[in-house]
Formats: structure tokens, sequence, C-alpha cells
């Protein structure tokens, strides 16, 4: 099945499933609260957390760091984020891409320094390798632009684009995340693209409070979360994706997990 579907469907745009999930932030909340207690420079939120929980998933759940490029499937050698810094929340604020590679001895607080590290970096007046390239093409004539972005696109392809241009191309990470609550929006679909190697997108939807129900029907009010997942739905199969959700949904609901190694089991 996993050798012929990318021979039949050759496009990661047209092999999208896309999940929704909600998330009781109940023990989030206490925990960032507890952990922010210690912390005075940069706080812990609710975005780092969300960045740990998808990095430990993919790094227990594997075949969520496949991708499929030219009708052949891979495996990546290395785990990898990438999210949109917004420099201003203005109309015309600028953006930059911010990129993190993920080690397996990683946890929630070596990525919250990284984050920090990263989110600074694009703050300042300095550019990301790949907004700089994508900079080069604009003030190129349109006609010569269109004609090296076709090579370009063949080169993708391949697997032989040159490395400056993907540095930070949030495409060819493992995981794009995007904290739409950031912006007061709710989450929902994200497409993939055919573009580059990414084959999970995650949107994080503004944090509200929404009803619970247990399991007689007793109704609580619990702030929360929605998630929305958009998955390349040929990398592995719907158990695999099932159980990949209740472990992000475990983490992101039992946050003292995210203290423990990325390569560290857990029960679930």
């Amino acid at each position: 099945m996993h050798f012929i579907v990318p021979l039949l469907y050759p496009n990661r745009c047209d092999n999208e499933a896309f999940i929704s999930e909600r998330i009781d932030l109940t023990n989030l909340n206490a925990w960032l609260e507890k952990k922010n207690a210690e912390e005075s420079v940069y706080k812990y939120n609710l975005f780092q957390a969300a960045v740990t929980a998808m990095l430990k998933t993919v790094t227990l759940r594997p075949k969520m760091n496949r991708f499929i490029a030219n009708k052949n499937m891979y495996q990546r050698n290395g785990i990898s984020a990438s999210f949109v810094v917004k420099k201003l929340f203005a109309d015309d604020g600028a953006e930059a891409l911010a990129f993190i590679h993920a080690k397996d001895t990683d946890n929630i607080d070596t990525i919250h320094d990284e984050i920090y590290r990263q989110v600074s970096q694009g703050r300042s007046e300095k550019k990301d390798s790949s907004s700089e390239s994508m900079d080069i093409f604009n003030r190129m004539p349109r006609f010569f632009s269109k004609f090296l972005v076709s090579i370009i696109c063949w080169l993708d392809r391949h697997g032989w684009v040159p490395q400056f241009l993907i540095d930070t191309d949030p495409y060819y990470s493992t995981v794009v995340l995007t904290n739409l609550g950031s912006i007061r929006l709710h989450s929902g679909y994200h497409h993939l693209t055919n573009w580059g190697t990414n084959s999970v997108f995650v949107a994080i939807g503004e944090k509200k409070v929404r009803p619970f129900y247990d399991e007689d029907g007793n109704m609580t009010m619990r702030d929360s979360i929605d998630l929305g997942i958009t998955i390349d739905e040929r990398i592995a199969d719907g158990y695999y994706y099932s159980k990949t959700v209740r472990l992000l949904k475990t983490l992101l609901e039992n946050p003292e997990l995210l203290e423990t190694p990325l390569s560290e089991p857990i029960d679930y």
C-alpha cells in the first residue's frame, strides 16, 4: 500500500487529511503558573508547550517524520519544527521564519530557551536566509524570476535545492506550527504544499472557556484550545494517526511529561 500510493497519488496537496482535537488546559495553566514563578526573563507559554509536545510526539511516533517526494517515500534524519515570528502586531508588521532542530535529549526547558533565541533573532533587523533569498527574487524582472522558480521547483522534486534556500524554509521542516490564538483566530484547516517536504501542519486556536462532559453527562466549563492538524495521509495509516493524536493530547493535558527528554517513552 505504501509503495503503490505515491505512484497513484503523487501530489501532497491531493492527499491531505484534517483532524481537529480539543485540549483541556486546566493542568497546563497550573503548570505554567508554577514554571513562571521561577522564570523572570522569558515566560513559559502555551505555544512553547505545543512545540515541545509536537516534537516529542514525532520523536516517539517516527512515521510522522516521513515525507514523499518525486513518488518516493523518505524518512528524515532529524526532527524539526518551524513557525513564523511576527515582528510587530500591525498590518504592515514584518515577519521572520524560525526553525528549530530537535535533539533526543531536549525537553521543554531547552526548547523554551531555543524559542527565546529564535524569537529574539526574528524580531531583530537581521533577516533569515530564506527571507533574503525571496527578496532577491522579488527584485528580479518578473519573467526571469518565473524562469528561475520553475528550475528550483524541478530541483525540489529531485531533492537538489541549494541548502541556503531551504535552511529556514518552514516547508522543509517536520512540522509547521501556527499560533492563530495569538491573533484571535480559531484553529482550522491549513493546507500542505507540494513544495518542500513538510507532511504535518498544526494550527493552534484561540484559548476559550468551553463545556466539557464527563461519562455521566455532567458538564463543567474549562479553559481549552482547539488544534487543527493537517497531515499527508500517505505516510501512515489511520490507526497510527489516532495513536499519534492521543499522545499529543496526553502530553498537553499532562505537561509535567514535557520535562522529560523527547526520546523518553510514556504511557498513554
